[in-house]
């Protein structure tokens, strides 16, 4: 019998240090800021990590981020108006549309976790509303929830974070740049 030989893949070469290849790109784009660049992908990064954590969190406690927000609208309007919040209200202090409300309010109603009631001035709206269970299971969640929003940012004194919320603000009134045609 022969023998079975088999090939290695090929070796790639390592890439080169980020250092370098930002040099070598600029030398082919002038207009290549490369301090821009590794800030932007350094906040992309931390940004597809914070959104990661976030959603295995609110996957413990069986949400996704988009219930949990409707929730917290809702036991905000508890205390601020007394009432509940029509669907266009909450799409809109969502900031996603209606459509994508409708799909969050079914799965809280199917959950328990909302109750749909008929609008006291007009009856082809509902107002929204959260249910006892909602109450109990926020009750229980939200003190996990604070702790760990705290430990996160636990690493920034208070003039970090200060300073942190200024820079964002200012990183988000660039972001036409990349949106505009």
């Amino acid at each position: 019998m022969g023998r079975v030989t088999t090939r290695s893949p090929p070796r790639l070469k390592p890439p080169a240090p980020r250092y370098e290849r930002m040099q070598r790109l600029a030398q082919r784009f002038p207009d290549l800021d490369a301090s821009a660049i590794e800030t932007c992908l350094a906040m992309l990064r931390t940004s597809q990590e914070l959104r990661e954590a976030y959603d295995s969190h609110f996957t413990r406690h069986g949400l996704s981020q988009g219930r949990f927000v409707v929730l917290i609208h809702l036991l905000y309007a508890e205390d601020a108006t007394s009432g509940g919040l029509s669907p266009a209200e909450l799409a809109d202090s969502s900031e996603c549309t209606r459509a994508t409300m409708t799909g969050l309010l079914d799965t809280l109603e199917d959950s328990g976790f909302i109750s749909r009631q008929d609008h006291p001035e007009d009856r082809r709206m509902y107002t929204v509303h959260l249910t006892p269970k909602a109450h109990a299971f926020l009750q229980e969640m939200l003190p996990d929830h604070f702790r760990r929003i705290s430990a996160l940012m636990t690493p920034l004194s208070q003039s970090e974070r200060d300073t942190l919320q200024e820079l964002l603000k200012k990183v988000s009134s660039g972001i036409p740049a990349l949106r505009d045609p």
